[in-house]
This record gives C-alpha cells, structure tokens and sequence, in this order.
C-alpha cells in the first residue's frame, strides 16, 4: 500500500510502499478516506533529532477518517464497513484518564516514546492504518471523510479550548478569537453553536478574516498596532471576556493581555513562541485566568462529529491526492493553504 513516512529526521516526507497491515488481538484495520494535514504535521517533520521521542520510520498523520476493513480476533464493538473517524492522541489505555477517554491528558504520556497516530505511530496518510483499540474510534454515519478527518483535530482542538471557557460565556459576553486559520474558523463556529457571545476574529490576512465572517463572525479586524484600542472600543472599554489565541506568538500575546477585561481568561492554543510575563503589579489584567488546552477527549470527538452531522460546523478545505502530501507540507510552511489541507486516500 502507498503511505507517506517520515523515514528520517531533517529529511522530506516521501510517498513509499509498504506492507498492509493485520490486525491481532484488539487491533482494527481501517482503510483511510481522508487524512488530513496540519502545522503540527510540519513540526514533526522539522524536529531536530531528539527533540521528540519518536523514531523514525513511521507513517505520518493524525486526522483521519475512513471505515473498518477487519478486525483481530479480540476486537469487538464496529462492524466491517463501519465509517469511523480516529481519536489521534493514543495514550497508554492504563492510567484513570485514558481509562476515561482523556489519552489527551495521559498520565504517563512523558514515558512514551509515541503520542499517537503519526506520531511515532503509524498514522493515516496512508491506504489503510492499524489502530490498536476499537476505544480510538467514533462512528461519523454518513458524514463526509473529508469533513470528518480535519475534525479530529482541529475541530476536537477548538472544541476542548471552547469548552474550557464556556462557564464564562454567557449572554452578554464577549470573546475574540486570534488566528483564523485550520482551527481558528471552527473555534468561531463552535463559539457560535455552543455559546451565545459575541465574537470577534483577528487576523493579519483580509482573506482570513473574509473565512472568519463566513464562519459566523460578529466583526473581524487586522492585527495592527491600534488593535486592541478598537476591539475595547467595540466592547464598550470594558474588554473581551475571553480570547482563545490559536497564534500564540509576542505580538499576538500582547494583544491578548490588551483587550482582556479583568477576571477574563486566556485560552493559548498556538505555538507560536511568545511569552507571558507574570509580574505584580505587571501588564497582564488582574485575575486573569491562562489555560493550555491540548487536543481534547473522546467523548469531545463524539460531540464535535454530532455538531457536523447536524450542519453546524464546516470545515474549509482544500483537497489533494495522497500523492501530493509531500509538496504540501511545503504549502503549509509558506502559509499557502487556507482553512484544512486534506488529502484523499480513497482512491
């Protein structure tokens, strides 16, 4: 079967051939549909070695959707033809928050030398993928696999940050949403659909905030150096109850600690290298509360699918062979791609 591997640290994805896999004990064999592509993809890749615990050779990707092809002879739940989507953060299915659907949050995650699928493990940018326990899978019915597989994640993603926030958004709230790429529109959307607060986007490209007004946006604005003055402005000069920052760098931060109303809170998400100087009395409003949310759990992924299948929440993609996967992480580096890359591996 075709799969793109990571064969190697500092070295280009490759589209290779290599052996189908078989299912034993608890194992699900699941023929890919779609997998998708993200920044944490690209992270991957550009690690230097031994900044991750991974090793090389491995199929990359963690969004993924298709349906079960076979299963090993102590697997039990999903039917043969079942369309599924994966939940991607795979703890070690031991501990009290794995046990719970929360592998995001694995106690025991700093001892693996894996986090999930394509990620140390065999992923789904592949014809078919190997995945350890039917725990792992969530049925999508007859939701499209290029709409389910980027929901996994940056759908999932979004969700858990939103979710975090929610006990604080209620009516007459508002919250800001910064970076309105792959996960940033469907944190609009989620706001949308599970909140009743007014949401503003910021962004530093009009295209990006022409997505984020399509996703159900109240107001969008560009990222200049008289943003967090205007968005005060929009909110009476009282500042935003919450902002989930899915950039995550200085200017962005900055921004953040700008237009937070006292007692607001921080949803950081991006990666994006900046930092929070905490100091008092200092720049950061008083009680602020910062949260890290990472992915999200497996109950979250069944909500997240429900909101889809219900018409709520769409992703933006755009849609390649698998064929292609190697050229878009070059796309995904130069910010080339807007809203979901993901590819087909149908056919």
């Amino acid at each position: 079967m075709k799969a793109v591997r990571l064969t190697a640290w500092g070295r280009q994805p490759v589209l290779a051939d290599v052996e189908r896999p078989v299912p034993r004990e608890a194992e699900v064999l699941v023929r890919v549909e779609a997998a998708g592509l993200c920044h944490s993809d690209v992270h991957v890749v550009d690690a230097a070695p031994g900044a991750l615990p991974y090793r090389p050779p491995f199929t990359l990707g963690h969004e993924v959707a298709g349906h079960v092809t076979a299963l090993g002879p102590d697997a039990s739940g999903p039917t043969v033809g079942e369309r599924v989507a994966l939940y991607g953060p795979w703890g070690c299915g031991l501990c009290a928050r794995c046990a719970s659907g929360r592998d995001n949050y694995c106690d025991r995650r700093g001892d693996l030398d894996w986090h999930g699928a394509g990620l140390g493990r065999d992923g789904g940018m592949a014809e078919y993928v190997l995945v350890p326990s039917v725990r792992h899978l969530v049925p999508i019915g007859d939701l499209a696999a290029r709409q389910a597989a980027p929901l996994t994640d940056a759908g999932l993603t979004s969700y858990h940050a939103v979710a975090g926030l929610r006990h604080t958004l209620g009516e007459g709230t508002t919250a800001a949403v910064i970076g309105i790429g792959g996960l940033g529109h469907l944190a609009v959307q989620i706001l949308r659909a599970i909140t009743p607060s007014r949401v503003l986007a910021v962004d530093i490209r009009e295209e990006a905030l022409a997505l984020a007004h399509r996703s159900g946006a109240h107001a969008g604005t560009l990222l200049r150096a008289d943003t967090a003055r205007a968005l005060r402005v929009r909110t009476g000069g009282a500042g935003v109850d919450a902002v989930l920052d899915f950039v995550g760098n200085g200017a962005t931060l900055e921004l953040a600690a700008g237009i937070l109303r006292p007692g607001g809170e921080l949803a950081l998400v991006g990666s994006g290298g900046g930092q929070l100087t905490v100091r008092k009395p200092g720049f950061l409003p008083p009680g602020l509360r910062l949260s890290l949310p990472f992915w999200g759990t497996r109950p979250e992924l069944t909500e997240v699918i429900a909101l889809a299948r219900s018409g709520a929440l769409h992703v933006a993609t755009e849609e390649y062979p698998l064929s292609a996967a190697p050229e878009i992480f070059d796309r995904l580096r130069r910010g080339r791609v807007h809203g979901r890359a993901v590819l087909d591996c149908s056919s």
